[in-house]
């Protein structure tokens, strides 16, 4: 086998340099970077070359830009395993946050062809549609966008969402467990509702988790757009190879 080496550009070198001493510890979230020009003179570089580096850092969510204050080492982003059903309050809870949610949109809508289809019911049924903002210590961090047939859960608009986790409402209200889903996760660029709702920027990066809800009878009832911001929360992927396929 021919191997081909190609010599990585400079300021991707620099980039993963930093990058490094971040992840070890060396540079730690919220300190501030030394000046450009301090930077570019110890590293040996142009500063042209190092704001590339670090636009990469940023772009990887390594470091953040204040305005007129200069680069800081980023806060690390929240873990979120992907391969369990893990409820957001109950999961984050256990991992030492404070959780929030605020609902934004509540009504009472038809099924159109696409979500009837997933939710296995006829077109134009009634639905329950929720947009709710989850926060982490007070900040947003995703926008969840959800739909309940009506069929299952009558009386649903009556009870307050705020504060409470959906699947717990569903269990302790209509003695509906939400026992599987089937999921799959995109990156989309936040609209100007979505960037209003979560404070940032318009075309700021989001993580996009469509989801089926099935309950202990395998009857979908729950379908689900959560979208997360980008630079706060990152998903957790456990794979393995199956066992009659060599590796």
């Amino acid at each position: 086998m021919r191997y081909i080496s190609k010599q990585l550009p400079l300021y991707v070198q620099i980039a993963e340099g930093l990058a490094d001493r971040i992840e070890v510890g060396e540079l730690k979230p919220g300190q501030r970077l030394t000046s450009e020009r301090e930077l570019s003179d110890a590293l040996g570089v142009t500063r042209v070359t190092l704001r590339q580096a670090l636009h990469l850092l940023e772009a990887e969510g390594l470091i953040t830009r204040k305005q007129g204050s200069g680069n800081y080492v980023a806060e690390p982003k929240i873990e979120r395993k992907t391969t369990q059903l893990n409820p957001f309050t109950q999961g984050m809870e256990r991992s030492g946050f404070k959780t929030g949610a605020e609902v934004t949109l509540q009504e009472k809508r038809s099924a159109k062809i696409s979500v009837a289809n997933r939710l296995k019911i006829p077109v134009s049924s009634d639905l329950h549609y929720y947009h709710r903002i989850r926060t982490l210590n007070n900040a947003p961090v995703m926008l969840e966008k959800f739909y309940f047939p009506v069929s299952y859960f009558p009386g649903l608009e009556e009870i307050d969402f705020h504060n409470r986790s959906a699947y717990e409402i569903l269990k302790t209200e209509f003695n509906i467990v939400i026992t599987s889903a089937e999921q799959s996760l995109e990156a989309v660029a936040a609209s100007e509702y979505e960037a209003d709702l979560l404070r940032i920027s318009v075309g700021a990066p989001l993580l996009l988790e469509r989801r089926i809800g099935f309950d202990q009878h395998n009857r979908p009832v729950e379908y689900a757009k959560d979208l997360y911001r980008g630079d706060k929360i990152k998903f957790l992927l456990d794979t393995h190879i199956e066992k009659d396929i060599q590796p």
